[in-house]
């Protein structure tokens, strides 16, 4: 890897007489990891049934190291969404924030969603996670993924954070603000944003991490805590946009992350040793910074939604065949019936994408239930379900949306699961399933 001369002589400046080990690292391929949707599995009953030979990733419970080889991504389970395919290093700044559930959440810049992906399984159906991103386009995928792991209790947005500080003063309890960057850490794993660097270098992200830093603080409720992270090494980028937010909002106190892993490295300014920096040559991981900072105060409780609608009568008889009671928090938006989260945002201003989990959608006089919908069900909460199992090759047909063979008893709507995960709704009749999985969530 040839990488440019002014970064290797900041880097050498960084790290001194460790920056030989670096520069080998750089020479290693990066390491592919998972992490466990809890949402739907345990880690452990997850490495019972896995099909990949699995590491523990040391500093994130349900993170996994996977071989070089095995490809993750190509696995029906992906699909069920049992895990996320994300890089070991990246889990740290969703999981040094202490969300708890009933939590209001913010993921500032969401895009493609794996963070928020961590947020929606710790939260656990409660509370509310809002992921938001500039990127109408890359919304799409956040959004895909979040219904893919089952989270209902979402807003996803793309909206300017300007404004969503001018809407939502004071209103989540945790913010993760994965600062757009440089991108320093990340050369190993794709060395095309080299030459961004070349052409863009640190210095150009500092305004705009300062302005985003700015509103991120005005979200966030007294007593709250605020996640700062890059993938860079640039101190401009870190430890001086940690100092910016300290010196310009004294409420703003940084914190000690706990439990760290004895491969991270503190902040290089002092004063700001509680920053954490990973670097690829002390740990299986790609580069980046994180901080963990508090605002003093005490905060107020959320807003509940307190909405009460009659279901249309075009979905009452699909709703029969859950096997709970839907909360008093339904509504119909044009032709979509929607299942809102526990704590209300006010949002008619807001690029929404999506607010709740989609429930279905009225169609001349019928209800057709989503594809979100299935993936937030399980064979103890949905009355038909067919389960097949992990080696059928009706799975990969499944996924591919063509049409299934089935001779159990079970007619008209159900639910079709590789054992005991969603993957789709389908329509039986006789010992035909009509597939409906939506051409965005099919195996290519």
């Amino acid at each position: 890897m040839i990488l440019p001369e002014k970064y290797t002589e900041e880097m050498k400046s960084l790290l001194k007489n460790e920056y030989d080990d670096y520069l080998a690292a750089m020479d290693q391929p990066y390491v592919r990891s998972i992490r466990i949707n809890t949402l739907k599995i345990s880690p452990e009953e997850f490495m019972k049934i896995s099909p990949f030979d699995l590491t523990p990733v040391p500093w994130c419970r349900e993170g996994f190291y996977v071989n070089e080889d095995e490809r993750p991504g190509t696995h029906p389970y992906y699909y069920a969404g049992l895990y996320y395919i994300q890089e070991a290093s990246a889990m740290i700044p969703a999981a040094v924030l202490p969300v708890r559930e009933h939590d209001a959440v913010l993921d500032l810049c969401a895009a493609p969603g794996g963070k928020s992906t961590y947020f929606a399984s710790r939260l656990n159906g409660t509370g509310v996670l809002a992921a938001n991103d500039i990127s109408a386009s890359r919304q799409n995928a956040t959004l895909k993924n979040l219904e893919r792991f089952g989270a209902g209790n979402i807003y996803v947005l793309s909206e300017d954070p300007e404004k969503l500080a001018g809407v939502w003063p004071e209103k989540f309890d945790c913010i993760l603000l994965d600062a757009p960057c440089s991108g320093e850490g990340m050369f190993r794993k794709d060395p095309s944003l080299i030459k961004a660097w070349e052409k863009r270098g640190s210095e150009e992200y500092v305004p705009v991490q300062k302005k985003l830093a700015e509103q991120a603080v005005k979200m966030l409720k007294p007593g709250g805590y605020l996640v700062y992270s890059t993938c860079t090494f640039s101190i401009c980028e870190d430890e001086e946009i940690i100092r910016f937010i300290t010196g310009t909002f004294p409420e703003m106190k940084l914190q000690k992350i706990p439990d760290r892993h004895e491969s991270f490295m503190p902040g290089v300014l002092p004063g700001f040793e509680d920053c954490i920096r990973l670097y690829p040559h002390k740990l299986n991981g790609e580069g980046h910074f994180t901080a963990l900072l508090k605002k003093d105060g005490i905060s107020a409780s959320s807003e509940k939604y307190r909405t009460k609608i009659k279901i249309p009568a075009e979905a009452e008889e699909f709703m029969r065949l859950l096997k709970y009671p839907l909360p008093e928090r339904i509504t119909v938006r044009k032709d979509k019936v929607l299942l809102l989260p526990e704590i209300s945002l006010p949002s008619d201003s807001l690029r929404v994408i999506r607010s709740g989990l989609l429930l279905g959608t009225l169609k001349k006089g019928r209800f057709e239930p989503s594809q979100a919908l299935s993936f937030a069900l399980s064979p103890e909460t949905f009355g038909n379900c067919i389960s097949l199992a992990a080696g059928d090759p009706r799975v990969i047909r499944c996924l591919r949306g063509e049409t299934l063979q089935d001779d159990s008893d079970t007619e008209g709507n159900v639910l079709v699961c590789i054992d005991r995960w969603p993957l789709c709704f389908g329509k039986k009749q006789k010992n035909t399933i009509k597939n409906r999985i939506e051409k965005g969530y099919r195996m290519l």
